[in-house]
């Protein structure tokens, strides 16, 4: 279970908050950090943004596993995919489609 502490903070003038240095300590958070902000029906969600990436690529790379794939399978499907676009859009063909 998540230990929760509900702290007060004052929202000021342009809606800004501070957290609390111990939070900010314990996410790693420092000046310039970027963080997503999610609405939820209890209130809001602070999350630390590279916390969301890596969350994303873990979720990328747990689908590319339950399909058999790797990350060099999907990184020559995409330049796969380039090249197919440039060669519909431009009608400029690579050097290795023209072999």
């Amino acid at each position: 279970m998540v230990d929760v502490q509900r702290r007060l903070v004052r929202v000021q003038e342009k809606g800004q908050v501070t957290l609390p240095v111990d939070v900010r300590r314990k996410l790693g958070l420092k000046k310039g950090d970027l963080v997503a902000v999610v609405e939820t029906d209890g209130g809001v969600l602070i999350t630390p943004q590279e916390a969301i990436a890596m969350n994303a690529l873990d979720r990328i790379g747990e689908v590319l596993r339950a399909q058999g794939l790797s990350l060099e399978d999907l990184i020559e499907s995409g330049n796969v995919q380039r090249v197919r676009l440039i060669e519909e859009q431009y009608g400029i063909r690579s050097a290795d489609a023209a072999d």
